[in-house]
């Protein structure tokens, strides 16, 4: 399929492009009717429930966050750590990032029911809260990433006429190693936090214990330089040119293979800790529902860890298979829906599988249940054309990647 679009003259393929725009226009478009749907009779048009108040959207808006982590990662790795043959890629990293949060904030405006009191956090502090702490992180290191963003966007020829906003440009990026040390720190704060939202949750047994911060680091990191590295070799693929050098390729892929490893190592002894050698009542309990009504084993094992983990570490950790570029886009793609599974099955599995003393709950039946509404699917799917539109246009009107091949931006 890529070799055929590669194949297309370039008029068909601008005209390509222009039809692409527009399925992702008339999705953007039936995704804005579901929001509108939502904003005007509330949350009842989801399945969402008091028994599963969280599902589609949040399970978007972790797997978002996560796969815009690489913009912290290349930020921290060429403006603190000074390792400049990164650089190549740093702002398509910034850019993905600033996608990945703004498509989060969509969801969760969608997700809260009234988002219209989005800024009590910022008024109404409660410093005993876990989820507090992630919605002023979120909001500073947005912040952060529009500063970081904004010299890549007053560098496009549209700017021409105002050479003085590309002078203060200039000025904003020279702040980027400042920058970029706050943004490592929110970030690191905020992603831990996320899991530590589940963990800190003593009545809920299969989500309490004090792994999950490290594990949603360790994912976001493997996922964020999985998405950053899929979308710069295939923007080269279309566009006839090798963006990045294949060893800078290549050595990306290792970072990835390793962050994913340590990722595996550390999910694979959670496990084993709180589901094989230990049997504590309530997290056995919660495990039996879940297997014998929902796929969560199978999916848990399959998914996660043999297709999102293992397979694609194998291929980015072994030197031929990732100089196979089909390989290494399998690999790059199974991490993402690795980490997007993981999302959902921790927020799931804790919420499917109710505390023994929940109302309803009547000895081993699970009393609650979640399907996504078309509501719900619209407006994700409305979100993602979003990311997918405003990359298009990114790529093509903005100076995202280096205007020679294999050169720094």
């Amino acid at each position: 399929m890529l070799k055929f679009v590669l194949a297309i003259p370039k008029d068909r393929q601008e005209r390509a492009w222009w039809i692409w725009v527009g399925i992702l226009g008339f999705v953007l478009a039936v995704g804005l009717f579901g929001a509108i749907r939502v904003f005007v009779k509330g949350l009842q048009v989801t399945g969402l429930s008091d028994q599963v108040p969280w599902g589609l959207w949040i399970t978007q808006d972790l797997s978002s966050i996560a796969t815009g982590a690489g913009a912290f990662t290349f930020s921290a790795i060429v403006y603190l750590f000074r390792i400049k043959k990164y650089q190549p890629i740093a702002r398509a990293a910034v850019f993905v990032g600033f996608l990945g949060y703004s498509s989060a904030m969509l969801a969760l405006a969608m997700d809260i029911g009234r988002p219209d009191r989005f800024w009590h956090p910022l008024v109404y502090w409660n410093v005993h809260s876990v989820l507090w702490e992630i919605t002023w992180c979120v909001i500073l290191y947005s912040i952060v990433l529009v500063l970081e963003f904004l010299p890549i966007f007053f560098e496009s020829t549209y700017f021409d006429r105002w050479p003085q906003l590309r002078k203060y440009g200039e000025m904003i990026h020279k702040a980027s190693p400042v920058f970029a040390a706050i943004g490592l720190g929110l970030s690191l704060l905020h992603q831990s936090s996320l899991g530590a939202t589940y963990g800190v949750l003593s009545g809920r047994a299969i989500w309490y214990k004090p792994s999950l911060p490290v594990m949603f680091i360790l994912s976001a990191v493997a996922g964020g330089i999985s998405m950053t590295l899929l979308l710069t070799i295939l923007v080269g693929k279309l566009n006839h040119r090798q963006i990045i050098t294949q060893e800078l390729q290549f050595d990306i892929s290792r970072i990835a293979g390793f962050a994913l490893l340590a990722y595996l190592y550390l999910k694979i002894w959670d496990w084993a800790a709180t589901s094989y050698y230990s049997h504590s009542p309530g997290t056995t309990e919660a495990l039996v529902l879940l297997q014998t009504t929902t796929p969560y084993t199978r999916t848990f094992w399959w998914i996660e860890i043999i297709l999102g983990g293992i397979v694609p570490a194998v291929i980015l950790l072994n030197s031929q298979l990732r100089k196979n570029d089909r390989y290494s886009l399998f690999a790059l793609g199974a991490i993402i829906v690795g980490v997007t599974v993981n999302r959902w099955n921790v927020t799931l599995s804790g919420l499917v599988a109710p505390p023994q003393w929940s109302p309803g709950v009547l000895g081993r039946i699970l009393s609650a249940s979640y399907l996504p509404s078309w509501n719900e699917i619209i407006v994700s799917f409305g979100i993602i054309a979003y990311a997918l539109l405003a990359f298009s246009f990114g790529v093509k009107y903005l100076p995202i990647f280096p205007k020679n091949d294999q050169t720094s931006p």
